[in-house]
C-alpha cells in the first residue's frame, strides 16, 4: 500500500536526504517515457534566456540511471542556450557537465515513485529572499533586462517576467520583493550605488504608472524620464 499525507511527506524527506548532488553529461541525462508534462516552448525559451545569464540556478534531478525525475522545461532551455548562446552555454557547463541531484533509486522499477517525485519537486521551488531576488535582478539588468512599463517591444527583455519564471512568483511578488527598501546608511554609499538605486526606483515607479491610471503630471514625468534614465546609465558606466 502506497504511503499519503504525512506518511507521504516523510517518504519524500527521506528520499531527498538520500539524494547526491553531483554532475552528468548533458547527453547522459535521458528522458523518462513517462514523464506526464508537457513542455511549452515560451516557457523553455524564457527559461534559456535567464539561463544563459544566471546558470542553472536549481539542478535536474535525476534517478541513479540519469533518468529524468523533474526538470524537463530546465533541460530543453539547457539545450536551447547551447544552440543559441554557445559561449554562455560554455561558461555555465563547462564540457557539457549539466549540475544534477541524483535519486537513490530506479524509476523502471518503481514508476509510481517516479511520478511522485516529478509531482513533487515540479510544486516545489526554493523561497528566494528579497535580498537575493534584488540580487538577481542586478545581475539580469547588468545583462539587458529592463523594468520598462507597457508592452513589450520586439526583442526586448523584461526584468519581471523573467524573474517571475526564475522563482516561481507572482509578478505582484516580483514587484513586492523589488520595491523592499533595505536600511541605508548615510555616508556608506558610494556615488554609482547611490545612482543605481535611484535608476532603479525610477524603472520601478514608471513600471507602477504604467499599469494604472495617471494624471497630466505624471504623464509628463513619463515622457522625461527615458531620456534622464539613460543619463544616468552613461554616469553609472562611466563612475
Amino acid at each position: 500500500m502506497r504511503l499519503h499525507g504525512q506518511d507521504l511527506q516523510v517518504s519524500e524527506q527521506t528520499e531527498r536526504e538520500r539524494s547526491q548532488r553531483t554532475a552528468l553529461p548533458l547527453d547522459q541525462i535521458q528522458d523518462r517515457a513517462s514523464d506526464t508534462r508537457q513542455l511549452r516552448q515560451d516557457h523553455v525559451e524564457q527559461l534559456a534566456e535567464s539561463i544563459a545569464v544566471l546558470g542553472l540556478l536549481e539542478p535536474l534531478v535525476v534517478d541513479n540511471q540519469g533518468r529524468l525525475l523533474a526538470g524537463g522545461h530546465r533541460k530543453a532551455a539547457i539545450y536551447h542556450v547551447k544552440e543559441s548562446h554557445p559561449e554562455a552555454y560554455e561558461q555555465h557547463f563547462q564540457d557539457d557537465i549539466v549540475p544534477v541531484r541524483m535519486l537513490a533509486f530506479n524509476a523502471d522499477d518503481d514508476p509510481e515513485k517516479a511520478l511522485q517525485v516529478e509531482i513533487s519537486e515540479n510544486e516545489k521551488r526554493r523561497d528566494y529572499t528579497p535580498a537575493e531576488v534584488r540580487a538577481l535582478a542586478d545581475r539580469l539588468r547588468s545583462a539587458g533586462y529592463a523594468d520598462t512599463p507597457g508592452r513589450p517591444i520586439k526583442d526586448e527583455k523584461r526584468l519581471r517576467p523573467a524573474l517571475e519564471i526564475i522563482i516561481g512568483k507572482s509578478l505582484r511578488s516580483v514587484r513586492r520583493y523589488l520595491t523592499e527598501e533595505k536600511p541605508v546608511q548615510f555616508g556608506q554609499v558610494s556615488k554609482k550605488t547611490a545612482l543605481r538605486r535611484a535608476k532603479s526606483a525610477l524603472e520601478q515607479w514608471m513600471s507602477v504608472v504604467g499599469n494604472e491610471e495617471t494624471t497630466a503630471t505624471e504623464r509628463q514625468l513619463s515622457k522625461k524620464l527615458p531620456s534622464l534614465l539613460e543619463l544616468m546609465e552613461k554616469l553609472i558606466e562611466h563612475n
